[in-house]
């Protein structure tokens, strides 16, 4: 991937990422194709920052239904982002917590 910000789609902003904040964990949605590499250089150079540790999952999307018509939602990755004791926070999540 060529472009970093093709990598990192969006922070997911929920009750169990903001409680992680504290231990410095941060959690993004992140390209299928990504691997951890991938996701620990663009965090760093997005955001400034120095990684520790990344952990991934897939998550299937649901199965959805409108009347008759069943469909899925699509499939999307989960990354956790660990950052060293020395590096400074992710701006971005400080005014949500």
């Amino acid at each position: 991937m060529e472009n970093m910000h093709d990598i990192i789609i969006r922070p997911i902003i929920s009750e169990k990422s903001m409680d992680q904040l504290a231990d410095k964990k941060y959690t993004f949605e992140v390209a299928l194709d990504a691997n951890k590499i991938e996701i620990r250089k663009a965090v760093e150079q997005i955001f400034g920052v120095k990684v520790a540790k990344v952990t991934t999952s897939r998550v299937m999307g649901k199965i959805k239904r409108q009347g008759m018509r069943m469909g899925k939602r699509p499939d999307w990755k989960k990354a956790t982002v660990k950052l060293t004791e020395d590096s400074k926070t992710i701006e971005f999540f400080e005014g949500l917590a």
